[in-house]
């Protein structure tokens, strides 16, 4: 989740929302690749949870890597709550249940976003590694209860953690026991924001599936091949879900915008308090109405905050989200924005990837996020499968990569990082599924061996 900005910027106008939106227009030759990615500590001894405090604790291994990196630490309450590398704008993070997150940088190419996971993942091993401490990536917490899973001094997740059981029954399992991986992406103008959000949206089940990882909970299978994505059925369905308004004549920054003043608040943030108005929209904080804060009007840190807070399938702030995605294995963390990318900064991809979703009606779009959680690659669609659309994608990804034509050492272009989508494509089989069926035949339903055989 995103760090919380401080500009204090006043806002007086819903335009002075929607140009914030717009000034994320780019140049192509200015595009750029951000990648998100989550992991689960335990410790090597017993694969337990980590909990905050202790010598081997989440703290520890924030301090540890700042005097490794140098990287500036953030620091709420007195308290080290992440780190911010100070030149190229990558950070360090925590998710509410103590999941380490990278908010990697935003980079040129494939190549350098898989350099940069793994300079991130050997330098964590050379911190928690000293402190008996491992990291594991998967969709879903395999083994800990919600009870046994720590929660982090972040205030902003105290007020989240208050608000979720009013408007959904899984949003405590969302913040303290999922993981994902996600790529940010830019667009040109509002016509190009536009097909990438349709895009984005259409094809995020498809993604879902291709990533599933998530088929355990408390150390049983779960019946789900991706419960992440199942989870997010269920936790605020005010400020999450597949958009149906996207796909309607008109929609561009306006729309979006209207779309987020309506959207609840959790908090409005001044100096180092946090004030819960949880409930409230931005439209309350906009005409000075908010209880407690009578007068108080609203600021761009607000709306840049506030934008963080709505969690659809693809979100929309100054570049795009794709969100869909379970956390996983090393290799599939280059695979997201290699997917995603080969389909969105190519022209010829991209108009193919609209021309082959283009017709799927809101139903059938939200039929495939209701059964993909389960079905993955096995759900059905008009004629075929997922399964089938997923082969045209990834290929389709691929001649998005190839045509870019962007090259490191002997490597023409980034096309390699799709090989492990390729290879879930051609055989129909997730990375849920292969879990499913080491954990009968190899672990004889001892879950601890995830942590053996899985870890970074």
């Amino acid at each position: 989740m995103a760090r919380d900005t401080t500009d204090p910027t006043p806002i007086e106008s819903r335009d002075e929302l929607v140009a914030y939106l717009e000034d994320g227009c780019k140049a192509p030759p200015d595009f750029r690749i951000g990648t998100e990615h989550e992991k689960f500590g335990f410790y090597l001894d017993g694969h337990g949870p980590v909990p905050y405090e202790g010598e081997r604790g989440i703290r520890r291994i924030l301090e540890n890597m700042q005097y490794l990196l140098g990287w500036e630490p953030v620091i709420e309450d007195g308290t080290i709550i992440g780190l911010l590398e100070p030149t190229k704008g990558g950070a360090i993070s925590l998710e509410p249940g103590g999941q380490f997150e990278l908010s990697g940088a935003p980079l040129e190419s494939i190549h350098q976003t898989c350099r940069e996971v793994h300079s991130h993942l050997a330098q964590l091993r050379e911190v928690a590694e000293p402190l008996g401490i491992g990291f594991l990536g998967l969709g879903f917490s395999p083994k800990w209860s919600l009870a046994e899973t720590p929660q982090m001094p972040k205030r902003r997740y105290r007020i989240m953690t208050a608000y979720m059981p009013r408007v959904g029954t899984l949003g405590l399992d969302m913040m303290y026991r999922t993981c994902t991986v996600q790529v940010n992406l830019d667009f040109s103008s509002e016509a190009d924001m536009v097909k990438k959000m349709r895009v984005g949206l259409a094809l995020q089940p498809i993604a879902t599936a291709l990533f599933a990882n998530s088929p355990f909970t408390e150390g049983k299978p779960n019946g789900f091949l991706s419960y992440r994505s199942e989870i997010w059925r269920d936790t605020d369905n005010d400020r999450a879900g597949m958009l149906p308004f996207v796909f309607e004549d008109g929609f561009g920054f306006e729309r979006w915008a209207d779309y987020a003043l309506n959207v609840p608040m959790y908090f409005v943030k001044r100096g180092d308090t946090y004030h819960d108005v949880a409930g409230l929209s931005f439209r309350d904080l906009m005409t000075g109405t908010v209880p407690g804060l009578e007068g108080e009007r609203a600021t761009r840190a607000d709306w840049v905050n506030h934008l963080t807070t709505i969690f659809p399938e693809v979100r929309l702030k100054r570049f795009i989200e794709m969100r869909g995605a379970d956390g996983g294995p090393w290799g599939k963390l280059c695979a997201l924005p290699a997917f995603w990318v080969g389909l969105l900064y190519d022209q010829s991809a991209l108009d193919a990837a609209w021309d082959l979703v283009k017709t799927w009606t809101a139903e059938e779009r939200q039929t495939l996020r209701d059964q993909v959680p389960k079905t993955a690659l096995n759900t059905p669609f008009r004629n075929g499968t997922v399964l089938d659309i997923a082969r045209q994608a990834v290929s389709l990804a691929r001649g998005g990569l190839q045509r870019r034509a962007l090259g490191y050492a002997n490597e023409p272009d980034e096309s390699r990082f799709i090989e492990e989508l390729e290879e879930v494509a051609e055989s129909g089989v997730t990375p849920a599924e292969r879990l499913l069926a080491e954990y009968t035949n190899d672990w004889h339903g001892d879950i601890d061996q995830i942590f053996r055989r899985h870890a970074y």
